[in-house]
C-alpha cells in the first residue's frame, strides 16, 4: 500500500462564522504561501480536514485539524540508515526508544522522522501515512517517543497530548541536595508550567556533593521545561550543557534525562496502554557501590 507523509499540521482556531478552506488556509502552512498554491494542493488531494480529503467546498468553523500531505511527485524521498528499538507497535501507532544525540524532526537529514520508515511496519489501514512523531523529545534526551502511522491516529494522539490525557514520567540524575519531593510551578516563557518530582535515591559525590535519581512528572509541556525547572531550584540535570551551574558542568557524558513511561487510553481500541523503558546503563553506574 502506498503511503503519503504528513508535512505539516494545523489546528483551526474557533471562528465567529464559517470560512471557506481556500480562504482560511492561506498562510497556515509554511510550504504553501499563496492562494493558488493552496488550490493546487486541494486539487491534488494533499490536504485533509479531520482525516478526510478536503476540497474548495469545505468550510472551517474551528478546532478542525488540517493536514498537508507530501507530494511524492515533487518531494525527493530521503533514506537514512539508523536502527531504532521499537517498544510497541500496532496498526495505528508505534512507540520507540529514542537514542541520545539525534533530533526528532527538522531540516537535518539525520532525524528520527527520516529513520522511521525503515524501522516501523506500514499500517494496513485505509488512511495509512508515513510514520510521524506525535510529540518531541529534546536532542540529548533518551526514551519513549510515540509515532503515528495513520492520519486519524496522528490527529487522535495530538489531541491526547493537547488535552493532557497522556501521563509521562521521566527519570533524571540531578546535582545537589534536594527535598524528598516537591512541585515546581515557575512560569516558562510567560506561560504556566508545572513539574512534580520525587527523589528515589541519593549518592554522595566528591565533585557534585550529591547526585540524585529523580522521578519527574510534567503537568505541562513547555520547551525544556524539566531542564529549566530543575536548574531554577538549584538542582540542574547532570550533563546539561545549557542549564548548568558554574563549575558543575559534566562534558562528554550526555544529558542524564530519560523519558521513562507513558500511560494513556488507546484512542481506537480503548485499552489501557502502559509502557516503561529503563534508562541507559550510565544512570545505574552512578549508583553502583565503589
Amino acid at each position: 500500500m502506498s503511503t503519503l507523509n504528513i508535512l505539516e499540521s494545523h489546528t483551526a482556531k474557533v471562528l465567529l462564522k464559517p470560512v471557506r478552506l481556500q480562504e482560511y488556509g492561506v498562510g497556515i502552512f509554511n510550504t504553501i504561501s499563496t492562494k493558488s498554491a493552496l488550490k493546487k494542493s486541494l486539487k491534488k488531494g494533499l490536504i485533509l480536514v479531520n482525516g478526510n480529503v478536503a476540497s474548495t467546498a469545505n468550510f472551517i468553523c474551528g478546532r478542525e485539524v488540517i493536514v498537508l500531505l507530501e507530494d511524492k511527485k515533487t518531494t525527493p524521498h530521503k533514506k537514512i540508515t539508523l536502527s531504532l528499538e521499537v517498544i510497541y507497535e500496532d496498526a495505528y501507532f508505534a512507540i520507540i526508544n529514542k537514542p541520545a544525540g539525534i533530533l526528532v524532526s527538522g531540516n537535518s537529514f539525520k532525524t528520527i522522522t527520516n529513520a522511521l520508515e525503515q524501522n516501523i511496519s506500514p499500517s494496513t489501514l485505509p488512511d495509512a501515512v508515513n510514520p510521524k512523531p506525535a510529540h518531541r523529545l529534546d536532542y540529548p534526551t533518551t526514551g519513549l517517543l510515540v509515532v503515528g502511522k495513520t492520519s486519524s491516529s496522528i490527529i487522535a494522539l495530538n489531541k491526547l497530548f493537547e488535552n493532557k490525557q497522556i501521563n509521562k514520567t521521566y527519570i533524571a540524575i540531578t546535582i545537589g541536595t534536594m527535598k524528598p519531593f516537591g512541585t515546581i510551578s515557575t512560569p516558562i516563557d510567560g506561560k504556566i508550567a508545572t513539574s512534580k518530582y520525587k527523589v528515589i535515591k541519593t549518592t554522595p559525590s566528591k565533585r557534585f556533593a550529591f547526585l540524585n535519581w529523580v522521578q519527574l512528572s510534567p503537568a505541562t509541556g513547555r520547551k525544556h521545561q524539566l531542564r529549566k525547572h530543575l536548574y531554577g531550584i538549584g538542582n540542574p540535570i547532570l550533563g546539561d550543557p545549557t542549564y548548568a551551574l558554574k563549575d558543575l558542568e559534566l562534558k562528554g557524558k550526555g544529558l542524564y534525562l530519560h523519558a521513562y513511561s507513558l500511560e494513556f487510553t488507546h484512542p481506537f481500541t480503548k485499552e489501557k496502554v502502559l509502557l516503561v523503558k529503563d534508562p541507559p546503563n550510565k544512570f545505574n553506574r552512578i549508583f553502583e557501590k565503589k
